[in-house]
């Protein structure tokens, strides 16, 4: 990349910063975002910086016109995986911002999206004249608003409100000190909604979640564009080569936190392997505590379900076609990237109508199967007919993939996203608040 001035010639490639405060797509779908968008962006020729904090993303190698690059802008790494919540030493601190940080963390807060935010845009003001448009994923901190100052046209993608995953951890909280400890947690929100709020270019992954936004968040309902994602469907695919195992049933779940609904799958585990055989095999990693590790516990099935992490991109997909059935057992999802990837192999599907599954996963009966949010008997039922049924996983499964081929891929997720990006340039729309005058945060 050029430090020439930004074009915004309609057809030119674009110079492009894509922020993520987190970015390894083993922690999330905002890591996953990040790696397959990137690199659909460099296929239409686009040259893009993933500018990152620990862990780091996690990127393809791109052949053709564009580019993909990885820029560390380190945190602290607070919570790394073998030493959560660690207290750094005082020599690893290098400025206010890193001060900030600590004393987050210290009171209870979470504090990566602000102080990635603060680093981004020092990053970038050193930087100007080098990116065409700024694309921030989710991180939405302070240090945005101040980004069309130094001449940066601000697109940022919201995958859903993080103040629906406080309302869910809230409600299943049983003590006061949890609630009160949740709070302190999620206190980011407040930031969330007022940055959000003087965006005028958001992308979101779903009608959903842009409902969602408008309501939670106070964005403005012509500010926020629905641009789906959806599955890399060249290593997503069908494959008669890989056996299929009778009985299993596999899920991925990033957190056992309750919007996932992973516990409602075990109980309904519980409840099919009462009439026939089967298994679960989870990707996620194995927990000691907690409502899922007590609800194996609950239903003795410590030999009935299998946690697995770690596995290839090659590994995973063979996972699901071993598969007799896939499911989703979410209370809410902003879109449901493991939904799109499961019907991409031609792996039927049962899934809950939480927040915007039903727009992927299609209507019940046609592409899958559907149940409420929440209902353990209903995924038992559904599972069962599933599991009993080899013509109906056949017919769910082949429509399950057409519907992905037509309406989410990566490739159609880069050319609307650049499409956004070229809006943004013309009008030269960063954010109405562009100076970030009158913003605070308390630790």
């Amino acid at each position: 990349m050029t430090g020439q001035p930004p074009s915004t010639a309609d057809q030119r490639p674009l110079r492009i910063a894509l922020l993520s405060y987190r970015g390894d797509p083993f922690c999330g779908g905002q890591g996953v975002y990040v790696r397959h968008l990137s690199r659909e962006l460099a296929r239409l020729g686009h040259h893009v910086d993933v500018i990152g904090a620990q862990p780091f993303p996690v990127l393809d190698e791109v052949e053709g016109p564009g580019s993909v690059r990885l820029v560390e802008l380190p945190s602290l790494d607070l919570y790394r995986a073998d030493d959560p919540f660690r207290t750094p030493a005082a020599t690893e601190l290098r400025g206010l911002v890193d001060a900030l940080e600590v004393a987050t963390m210290w009171t209870g807060g979470f504090p990566e999206p602000l102080t990635f935010s603060l680093r981004a845009r020092q990053y970038l003001a050193a930087h100007r004249g080098r990116y065409d448009v700024v694309h921030d994923n989710q991180t939405l901190g302070y240090g945005l608003l101040g980004l069309a100052r130094h001449g940066f046209p601000l697109v940022t993608t919201i995958h859903h409100p993080v103040t629906e995953d406080r309302r869910l951890e809230l409600a299943a909280a049983t003590t006061r000190l949890r609630r009160l400890s949740l709070r302190r947690w999620y206190a980011f929100t407040r930031m969330q909604r007022r940055v959000a709020a003087r965006l005028d270019q958001i992308i979101t992954v779903s009608g959903s979640s842009k409902a969602g936004i408008v309501e939670q968040l106070g964005a403005a309902p012509g500010a926020v564009s629905v641009v789906p994602i959806g599955a890399d469907t060249r290593l997503w695919s069908p494959s008669e080569a890989v056996e299929v195992v009778p009985g299993r049933i596999v899920t991925t779940s990033s957190a056992d936190v309750p919007l996932k609904g992973l516990v409602h799958l075990v109980e309904a585990l519980a409840k099919v392997r009462t009439e026939r055989e089967a298994h679960l095999v989870v990707v996620c990693k194995k927990q000691g505590q907690g409502p899922v590790a007590d609800a194996v516990r609950r239903f003795d099935l410590e030999r009935h379900i299998e946690f697995r992490t770690g596995l290839s991109d090659e590994e995973l997909v063979d996972l699901y076609r071993s598969a007799e059935v896939a499911c989703v057992p979410s209370l809410y999802e902003g879109f449901s990237l493991p939904a799109a990837e499961a019907m991409a192999t031609g792996t039927p599907l049962v899934a809950t109508t939480g927040g915007a599954i039903p727009e992927v996963a299609g209507p019940d009966q046609e592409s899958c199967l559907a149940v409420p949010p929440g209902d353990a008997g209903a995924l038992a039922s559904a599972l069962g007919r599933l599991l009993d049924d080899a013509e109906l996983r056949a017919r769910l499964g082949s429509a399950g993939r057409a519907r992905v081929l037509a309406h989410f891929t990566w490739e159609r997720a880069a050319e609307l996203t650049a499409e956004r990006y070229r809006a943004a340039i013309a009008t030269g729309v960063g954010q109405r608040a562009r100076a970030g005058a009158g913003w605070r945060y308390v630790v």
